[in-house]
């Protein structure tokens, strides 16, 4: 449905996005996540014709966003993170005038504007002034202008931002409702907000593409080792001999506590965490040694996104000696 090929996008000496390619199939909500400067929203005013590139190019279902923009555009429907609204208009108003521009007239531009309205729930404010709506109904007749024309691709620029966290959950339902009957694709920095709506999705970060999968296949291709910490009423080389019985603990420490007591640190790449830390429980009881503390630390997808996306981008030099 949209291919992205080689995209790189320049201001002087500043590359926003660098050589970014990736292909977004039919029918799925595709999240795109990053950290805010990371290049999601110069991507995408990129893939919506509102912004040329430095280099490459964005067909969408076969069209060149740059050379054939009328064909490629008719397929889009486009919601910038700041919404395109005139706010002394009611939501009937503006979705009329939006939809003049976008060729529809007589039964059919009616037609559509009631059922944009209805889709994404703007019917009870329909005649009140713009101006005068929460930011969540903003938001929906931010996404109701983006449908007019029954586009193939709905994209969507950071939907939730401002939102309070009943608005979140009512555009996080609009989007999967959306996600039905066409090629959804929105970004975020958030990324419990992306995890929960998403079929698959795409991780930026320095303008690169960084990770793009399926939720489930980034959480178990991107957690770290899980960390277990344990008190104990022993000295360090006598927890040293028991962790020696078992298999995949590594990074093992140790910090003296007051009254004789060690409290040790250590990682493990185990695929069954919970069932290591009781062969951990009974291999101390065996020792008779008193075990007084054992917690299981989980890797958080959040803390690896974080790392992965924080990472100090890497200078030519290194990046011309990874790839050769």
């Amino acid at each position: 449905m949209i291919q992205v090929e080689h995209l790189t996008k320049r201001y002087g000496d500043f590359t926003a996005v660098q050589d970014l390619s990736f292909e977004i199939d039919q029918g799925h909500v595709y999240g795109f996540l990053g950290p805010n400067g990371a290049g999601k929203s110069t991507t995408m005013n990129i893939m919506t014709g509102c912004l040329s590139a430095t280099e490459g190019r964005v067909l969408i279902d076969g069209h060149d966003i740059f050379e054939e923009p009328k064909q490629a555009k008719r397929l889009i429907g486009y919601l910038p993170e700041q919404p395109p609204l005139y706010l002394g208009e009611s939501p009937v108003e503006y979705l009329t005038f939006v939809g003049r521009a976008k060729g529809l007239r007589g039964e059919e531009l009616h037609g559509q504007v009631a059922q944009v309205m209805d889709q994404t729930g703007v019917e009870p404010v329909a005649h009140r002034r713009i101006a005068d709506l929460s930011k969540g109904y903003r938001q929906r007749v931010g996404i109701a202008q983006a449908l007019l024309g029954n586009p193939k691709v709905i994209i969507l620029d950071e939907p939730t931002v401002g939102l309070d966290p009943i608005q979140i959950l009512e555009i996080r339902d609009l989007i999967r409702e959306l996600g039905r009957s066409h090629t959804v694709i929105f970004s975020s920095h958030i990324l419990s907000e992306v995890q929960a709506i998403c079929d698959r999705i795409l991780i930026i970060a320095h303008g690169k593409l960084v990770a793009f999968d399926r939720p489930e296949n980034l959480e178990r291709q991107l957690l770290g080792e899980n960390e277990i910490v344990l008190t104990t009423q022993a000295e360090p080389e006598e927890v040293e001999a028991v962790l020696a019985r078992l298999e995949t603990l590594t990074d093992i420490s140790h910090q003296n506590k007051p009254g004789g007591y060690t409290q040790t640190r250590c990682k493990t790449s185990h695929p069954q965490p919970y069932e290591l830390t009781r062969q951990l429980f009974w291999a101390f009881a065996e020792s008779d040694i008193p075990l007084l503390e054992l917690t299981l630390k989980k890797a958080s997808l959040e803390d690896v996104f974080l790392e992965l996306t924080e990472a100090k981008e890497p200078d030519e030099d290194e990046e011309e000696v990874d790839e050769g």
